[in-house]
């Protein structure tokens, strides 16, 4: 590769997308100029697809998306008969908050109802439903989205950023800031799907996977955490080495029953700066994917719940474990449990937090 070509900056385009609710959509792609190419929606801030090259330099959509603007506002969520969020910004708390209910500074606050009689993803009408205000900026775009005070329940007007961009190393960054006028909780993530080999290319068993965690948070049979951080020393949530994401999951496990799989939050080893959460590969293309963050706490999601119903960006359905999500957050329910991190906000203060996936081979 020439000099001139190592140095190639990446580039921004952007296309109109559609209408939502009497709001244009538009779809920007980021290009790092060295094989990595992403597309995004200003609805619901959804990476539709990622490009990335195997080891012989073959790119190739290797996340899980819908082909049009119509299936995402249909299919995406829960409300909208699909459930799974594919690629969406999560807010304004990630994961779930058990019976829609939490109490701040002594006032009991409800929010919507929509997952096994607790609230997940936000609500109905969470943040990967809006349609986003979109700046670009070097190497990408800055999503930009208020919340008003009471909006799904939760207290306090929040304004929330967040910034994609790529660079030359082939690295996605997700960089996220909230601010609020009044005390309030917020967990903010990105619901991507992952299947290294390719979208649609069949199940993730053989890939492998491995958590930076030697613990993580059981759950009740609705999937809120008992409050236990239990080690996952001689369980089937032991990633601490690379292991096929298949190896054990059908192992009679009462966790993996409840979840029908993994669909539980790690425990990360290391919290409150940037290292790396996990790293996966495909033995079969070569692809790497390595996830850094400075969250305490990482959501492994094996696509349990895909069942066929759902046709893909390729025009082929989603079977089940057609993909993997690995979602950086705060852990699920923690306004309701004191021993976990903290996910409250108040006036002056800033949320700040950002996820790097680097691809590699």
């Amino acid at each position: 590769m020439s000099q001139a070509a190592a140095a190639k900056p990446p580039t921004v385009t952007k296309e109109y997308y559609g209408r939502v609710g009497g709001a244009a959509v538009s779809r920007y792609t980021l290009d790092s100029g060295h094989g990595l190419r992403v597309r995004i929606l200003s609805y619901g801030g959804i990476i539709q697809t990622l490009e990335a090259p195997d080891r012989h330099g073959r790119a190739e959509n290797i996340v899980l998306g819908f082909p049009t603007l119509a299936d995402y506002v249909a299919k995406n969520s829960p409300e909208a008969g699909g459930g799974v969020y594919f690629g969406a910004l999560i807010g304004r708390y990630a994961n779930r908050i058990a019976h829609g209910t939490f109490t701040l500074d002594g006032q009991t606050y409800h929010v919507p109802v929509n997952n096994n009689g607790n609230s997940l993803h936000g609500g109905l009408a969470g943040f990967d439903k809006k349609v986003w205000d979109v700046t670009e900026v070097p190497g990408g775009i800055r999503l930009s989205v208020t919340s008003p005070d009471g909006d799904q329940g939760y207290p306090g007007a929040l304004h929330a950023t967040v910034t994609y961009t790529v660079d030359s190393q082939n690295r996605l960054s997700i960089a996220y800031t909230a601010t609020t006028d009044k005390p309030t909780v917020v967990n903010l993530t990105n619901h991507t799907y992952w299947n290294l080999a390719g979208e649609a290319s069949g199940d993730i068993y053989d890939q492998k996977l491995q958590i930076n965690a030697g613990r993580y948070t059981p759950t009740d049979t609705t999937q809120i955490p008992t409050g236990q951080l239990a080690p996952v020393q001689g369980t089937p949530f032991d990633f601490r080495r690379p292991t096929a994401i298949g190896a054990r999951i059908a192992e009679d496990d009462p966790q993996l029953l409840t979840g029908q799989g993994y669909d539980h939050n790690w425990v990360l080893d290391s919290s409150g700066s940037l290292a790396v959460a996990a790293k996966a590969s495909d033995p079969a293309s070569g692809r790497t994917l390595t996830v850094l963050t400075d969250q305490p706490g990482l959501q492994f999601y094996s696509g349990n719940f895909l069942d066929g119903t759902l046709v893909g960006t390729s025009g082929r359905t989603y079977r089940q474990s057609y993909g993997f999500a690995l979602e950086t957050q705060h852990f699920p329910d923690s306004p309701n449990h004191p021993s976990f991190p903290s996910t409250v906000l108040r006036p002056g203060q800033t949320y700040r937090t950002k996820t790097v996936f680097a691809l590699g081979v």
